[in-house]
């Protein structure tokens, strides 16, 4: 049997075993619904952009959210029934489970989000009427296009979210720890870090000229970024006071690499 093999039947075993589970189809249909609705009765026929501006920030949580229902549990509870040393006995190394792992709930999270975007984003046809303001004197610059950046990033920071829950799920040995730390990791990944930020500029440890640098260092913040500088900057140049997307796409980057850095290291222990 091929690594593509292997890491195929970890992904499949993933992807049954979630998509078995109706507590896990509920969250997904809810954020699916929760999405058009926000779209629906937010901007949507102002326009993909003003749609855009609807959707960041109710996304920066509600996806982190998803990422994280879905992965807290995934090594631990596996764990915790012995599940994972009867695994360790197949001819498996680490990342190849861990890759299964990931494509089998990745699979799972990218369809919410593709779809609740992507539902959303038929709504701008479908109602479409006055342009906000701000994006009004560009509206022949607003397009399909622009909003499908805004699907791609939030399917990366959804990945993103993914990879932190599992790293979380690797370090504890039960359902309850794994409960208790998601909770706290899910706080700091929404708020906590953006809020430290804030309290290093407050005391003087982070400058205002070092502010663009130390936020992105949040993958909320990171998101926000990027959603500004690719999907509004183009249309209202300025309107987010957007910084260079480049440190943002090396914090989500990093991020996403370090935390599957953390799994892999952890998950057979």
């Amino acid at each position: 049997m091929s690594l593509f093999d292997r890491t195929a039947v970890v992904a499949q075993r993933e992807l049954l075993s979630l998509v078995r589970n109706p507590v896990v189809l509920a969250l997904a249909a809810g954020f699916v619904a929760i999405t058009v609705a926000l779209g629906w009765l937010g901007n949507a026929g102002g326009g993909y952009v003003p749609l855009t501006l609807t959707l960041q920030a109710p996304l920066e949580i509600l996806v982190p959210l998803l990422g994280f229902a879905l992965g807290y549990r995934a090594v631990a509870d596996e764990r915790a029934r012995g599940e994972l040393s009867v695994v360790r006995t197949y001819p498996l190394d680490r990342w190849t489970y861990l890759g299964g792992v990931v494509l089998g709930r990745g699979a799972v999270v990218l369809t919410a989000v593709l779809v609740g975007t992507g539902l959303a984003g038929l709504l701008v046809p479908l109602t479409a009427g006055e342009s906000v303001t701000v994006i009004s004197a560009h509206a022949t610059a607003d397009s399909p296009t622009l909003y499908l950046r805004f699907v791609a990033l939030s399917a990366a920071f959804a990945l993103v979210s993914l990879a932190v829950a599992l790293a979380v799920s690797t370090l504890v040995t039960s359902s309850r720890g794994a409960l208790a730390l998601g909770a706290l990791a899910f706080l700091a990944f929404v708020i906590g870090l953006d809020l430290g930020v804030l309290a290093a500029l407050g005391s003087g440890i982070v400058s205002e000229g070092g502010l663009a640098l130390a936020t992105a260092l949040s993958p909320p913040s990171a998101y926000r970024g990027l959603v500004f500088a690719l999907v509004v900057d183009p249309v209202a140049p300025g309107f987010g006071g957007t910084p260079s997307p480049m440190g943002n796409v090396i914090a989500l980057s990093g991020w996403l690499v370090g935390a599957l850095g953390v799994a892999g290291w952890r998950v057979w222990r």
